[in-house]
Parts: C-alpha cells; structure tokens; sequence
C-alpha cells in the first residue's frame, strides 16, 4: 500500500503524515433520477432543504442566470427563484443554514476564481424559498433582497468551488481547489460583518492524492469540487471528481484536528463531472449530481 498525504494543522510547524486509504469503503451507489429540467444543465452546487427534506436546491456554475432551483427525488423542478440584484460570475456551491432568527436560509457560493484574479469573493444569503407542490406548475419567483458576504483570502487568492456551513454554529466555511490537491478550509469570521469585506480566518491544510480510475485523470481524485457537513454534524464530505472522502467530527474535539485523522474514501459510480454533494436528513446517505446534461441525480448508501 502507497503512504499517501499530508493533513496540517495550520499551526503546527512541520507537516503530519498521515497514509490515507486507497481502498474504498463498501458502498452503493445508484442514479434515483434525471433531472427533468433541461436549464440545470451545469449543477454545481447541491444541499437539502430545510424545509422539507425530501427537496434539494441546486443552481448552475459561472455564466448561468443568478438562480437557484428546488428539485425532488423524482427528478422534477419544484421552483426556479431568481436572486433579486445578483449576478453570477462564477456560481460554484449551494449550502443550508439558517438567518439571524434561526430561519432556514440558502448559501449561494459565488466564489470559484480559476485565475486567481478576483480581489475578493461573495457569498448570498436568502431566506429559504417557498416550493410548489408535486405536479404543480412552476413560475419563476424572485428572492427576498439577499445579504451578501464579501471576504479575501489572507494568502492571496484562491480558487474554490466548496461551501460549508456549520449546522451547529452556523459559521461558513470555504474549502479552496487546485490542481495539485493542496487544499486550504478556511472559516468565517465568528463576528460576521455585512458592510466590509472580511478576512476569512486559516482552519486546516488538506492535500488529496492523485488517483488511478478508468475513465478518469490521476489528478482528477485530488481536485475538490463539492462539500458539506451532515446535519447533526458528525460527519464532513468532500467530493473530487472522482472520489468521495469523509470525516467523522466529535463534539470534544476542534474540526482543524478531527481532520488530521485519515478520511474514509468512497468510489461512487462515475459520472461525467462531480461537483454537487450533500448528505440526507440521516446524515449517512450522501447525495451528488454532475454538470453536463443529462443531469443525474446520485445517491450513496453505506
């Protein structure tokens, strides 16, 4: 077995090594549907309803319209919501959380940066939409206004395609992306502020193999694409192009040094391009589509 991989606490001076593993942990993986909208042809972003949990929203990467869609199970569109004054310059990640009132409240990540010029990123906040009932017609709706989040990276810039927001604490987190699998979470401010843009606070370094899978590049496994915790928070996912890597969390202990500890890997059926992932209302079972259409709706079962 190859000893892969370095995890790093940000404070400690030297890298610790860690062998990560290179078989996966036994799973099932199957398609519940396709999504039936043609307009969710790039679906970047994926996170459960806090609503009802048998919805999900998702929304389309850089150049789409700034919208978000509620899809269910069967694959059918149960609401297209136009954010009021937003644009999508590169629209990468949807996350759940909830609003200063304890509101179920939507993420939308606008913080992908592939050359690294962006001065800073955004993040939109919108109360949690409505959605039609099964069958029903659909009309697009706008958003309530939306708060927006402004931070900088504070080590330059990076590109990401990862949102997270804490289902405990409510803090975001941003996950960044690159080529060579050197990953950064970086976390938001605890004193969040809307006026000015923040300085997103170091949480841990994480480097992802390269990895052999027909179909697939080796550097295809170590490129992040999608994340999110589970919603009673003991578990974080991570998704590449080509894997799946999961933590287990405890509550004694900081999230920095739970993911020192080797992640379990995944290898779900492949799809053309993995980049929206999400864990169900068991916090076990894991959800993920892929842009490019025909648009799958994925779900892993351990």
């Amino acid at each position: 077995m190859k000893v892969f991989y370095f995890l790093v606490l940000c404070a400690a001076p030297v890298f610790a090594q860690t062998a990560w593993p290179e078989r996966p942990v036994s799973s099932t993986t199957g398609r519940v549907a396709v999504l039936d909208d043609k307009r969710i042809k790039e679906s970047s972003g994926l996170c459960l309803s806090g609503r009802d949990p048998s919805i999900f929203w998702t929304l389309n990467d850089s150049g789409g319209e700034p919208c978000v869609f509620a899809i269910d199970q069967n694959g059918k569109t149960r609401a297209k919501v136009r954010v009021r004054d937003a644009a999508n310059f590169d629209w990468e990640d949807i996350a759940l959380g909830k609003d200063d009132k304890g509101r179920p409240a939507l993420f939308i990540g606008d913080i992908g940066d592939n050359f690294q010029i962006r001065p800073t990123i955004q993040v939109y906040q919108i109360p949690e939409p409505a959605v039609s009932g099964p069958g029903n017609a659909v009309e697009e709706t706008t958003s309530a206004d939306p708060v927006i989040w402004r931070v900088n990276f504070p080590d330059g810039k990076h590109n990401a395609e990862s949102l997270l927001v804490h289902p405990k604490t409510n803090r975001l987190h941003i996950l960044t992306k690159s080529e060579d699998g050197k990953s950064v979470l970086y976390v938001f401010p605890a004193s969040a502020q809307k006026d000015a843009s923040m300085m997103l606070e170091k949480v841990v370094d994480v480097t992802f193999p390269t990895l052999v899978r027909a179909g697939k590049r080796p550097h295809d496994n170590c490129m992040t694409t999608g994340a999110g915790f589970a919603p009673d928070a003991t578990r974080l996912v991570v998704a590449t192009y080509s894997s799946l890597y999961e933590w287990t969390l405890a509550d004694d202990r900081p999230l920095a040094e739970s993911l020192k500890q080797p992640p379990l890997r995944i290898e779900p059926d492949l799809v053309p391009q993995m980049e929206g992932v999400c864990y169900d209302a068991d916090s076990r079972t894991i959800w993920f589509t892929s842009e490019r259409l025909p648009t799958p709706l994925m779900r892993v079962r351990r």
